[in-house]
């Protein structure tokens, strides 16, 4: 492939759903569910363009894209390595894969599709940037998007839950922009790669108070983007109010890309050197992620409501990524690369397999879920199969992440972390069992049971019931469709095929990781 056109392809992957969250919106003049077609030949195209472009990362090294042909030191630059193409990987094939779900389940109308694919164009712009200012930018764009999907809910719960983000969102938002605006008075560029040479070149270096003040900035911004406790609170709320069909591409791509963002910033911006060299700068991001780990875990095992239980899960996973960044070894860093990539799709399965048991059964509740299995036997086994991968039990991504994690904490001699990991595992069991347990050993109260189907509904996933109850009035099984229950099982089966590519995650990140720490 020629370099103008695989140069090219980053640009586009940016451009092309943001120029085309306007179709939606024209075409919807003259057909009421264009929408949704033009999301679908859009995610999917993205998909195969990212595909095409990590053979082109793979074989040819790092794609930059210069906008305008303008010189990094003060024009825009757009960067597909190892590390920002696995995330836009992510990013394409989980927007393409929720679709399955919100043919049928919604939200519905061209005004959230073309919300849709505005997110999905600030995600990428997030993932491929080469500059801090335009990070702020697209960290903008995705927060407005995510936003209005949010709130794109029926109930007022939505609308307060969508504000809530907004709020807390734009002050994450702002402090970064802080940060970033006190590297330029530092430095005097926004140029990552111009940023890692110039701060140690700046007056007094790493020891520069602007350049530390900086990073506190970055840090606590990101912190809230990535819902670390005790900044947390935004998130169970959008992810439990949040409807079904928006909540798996909130959770496993917005906090998943910021988290990404805030290693690119403190492994390309600022270096090891930094963290290693600036007192208790790898301390303080190790205690923000681990007691996140411990926070989340801990409320995630009390809660009642699965989506408010799996976002507070979210809350202690992206704390072991955090912990695993101030730990600053090559291992910890790879296996927070894989535990994002594994935990974005674990919890896209997780919130798809939810909202199907909503839509089709009624059940929302841990204790609504008793029974379960024998009667829905296909989503209930996608769902205990990515359950216990998030748990980490071997083989599954799940497990393979947090043991990079472990050993880079024991390279580190941190051992901490390595404890936090233990007890992060056992409340995880702890939460998950519960549901496994009311899915597969606890009968069905007939009486109540909202996932009963009447007796002339048959089950589109291959269970069977009796028919002794009411249909609940929220159920809808005849919405629940086989693109639905399929791309549960696809997560679940990536879920446990990637268990087995430890070794070839390894081997994809070597040259970025190497770059890093050399």
């Amino acid at each position: 492939m020629s370099d103008a056109l695989s140069e090219a392809i980053p640009v586009l992957l940016v451009a092309a759903p943001i120029l085309a969250a306007t179709l939606p919106l024209v075409f919807g003049l003259r057909f009421d569910r264009a929408g949704w077609l033009f999301t679908t030949l859009t995610t999917s195209s993205l998909f195969v363009a990212t595909v095409v472009l990590a053979t082109v990362v793979y074989s040819e090294g790092t794609v930059i894209h210069q906008l305008g042909g303008y010189p990094r030191a003060y024009g825009i630059e757009l960067v597909a390595d190892r590390l920002s193409t696995t995330i836009a990987l992510l990013v394409t094939g989980t927007s393409a894969g929720v679709l399955a779900y919100t043919r049928l389940g919604g939200p519905r109308g061209n005004t959230f599709y073309s919300g849709y694919l505005l997110l999905v164009g600030g995600l990428l712009g997030l993932t491929f940037t080469g500059d801090v200012f335009n990070m702020f930018v697209f960290l903008e764009i995705t927060g407005l998007a995510t936003y209005a999907l949010i709130a794109s809910g029926d109930g007022p719960e939505s609308a307060v839950a969508g504000l809530k983000y907004l709020i807390v969102g734009t002050v994450g938002a702002s402090l970064y922009l802080l940060g970033v605006g006190l590297l330029f008075m530092a430095t005097g560029t926004l140029n990552m790669i111009e940023l890692a040479e110039a701060i140690p070149q700046a007056q007094g270096g790493y020891e520069n108070t602007l350049v530390r003040a900086a990073f506190a900035f970055v840090f606590v911004g990101f912190a809230i983007k990535v819902a670390q406790w005790p900044v947390h609170a935004w998130q169970p709320d959008a992810y439990q109010h949040a409807p079904d069909g928006v909540t798996p591409l909130v959770a496993a791509l917005v906090s998943t890309v910021s988290a990404y963002a805030l290693a690119r910033v403190m492994y390309t911006v600022f270096t090891v050197d930094f963290l290693t060299q600036t007192p208790y700068a790898r301390e303080i991001v190790i205690t923000v992620g681990a007691v996140s780990v411990v926070a989340g875990s801990t409320l995630a095992v009390i809660q009642r409501d699965v989506k408010r239980m799996l976002a507070y899960s979210s809350v202690s996973q992206f704390g072991l990524v955090v912990a695993a960044y101030g730990l600053v070894t090559e291992t910890a860093l790879v296996g927070a690369v894989i535990h994002l990539v594994g935990h974005g799709i674990m919890k896209a399965g997780l919130f798809i397999a939810a909202g199907v048991i909503a839509l089709g059964y009624g059940a929302r509740t841990v204790d609504e879920y008793a029974g379960l299995a024998a009667r829905r036997p296909v989503v209930a086994g996608g769902m205990a199969v990515l359950l216990i991968a998030l748990i980490g039990i071997p083989p599954s991504v799940g497990f393979v992440g947090k043991w990079y994690i472990a050993l880079g904490a024991v390279q580190a001699e941190v051992w901490s972390v390595a404890a936090v990991i233990f007890l992060s595992t056992m409340l995880t069991l702890a939460y998950s069992a519960r549901l496994l347990e009311k899915m597969y050993f606890t009968p069905a109260n007939w009486l109540e049971d909202p996932h009963a189907p009447d007796a002339d509904v048959v089950a589109t996933d291959g269970g069977s019931g009796p028919g002794l109850t009411r249909q609940s009035d929220r159920a809808r099984p005849d919405a629940v469709s086989i693109g639905m229950l399929s791309i549960v099982v696809v997560a679940a089966v990536l879920a446990v095929a990637l268990g087995f590519s430890g070794d070839l995650f390894y081997d994809w990140l070597e040259p970025f990781v190497s770059e890093v720490f050399n």
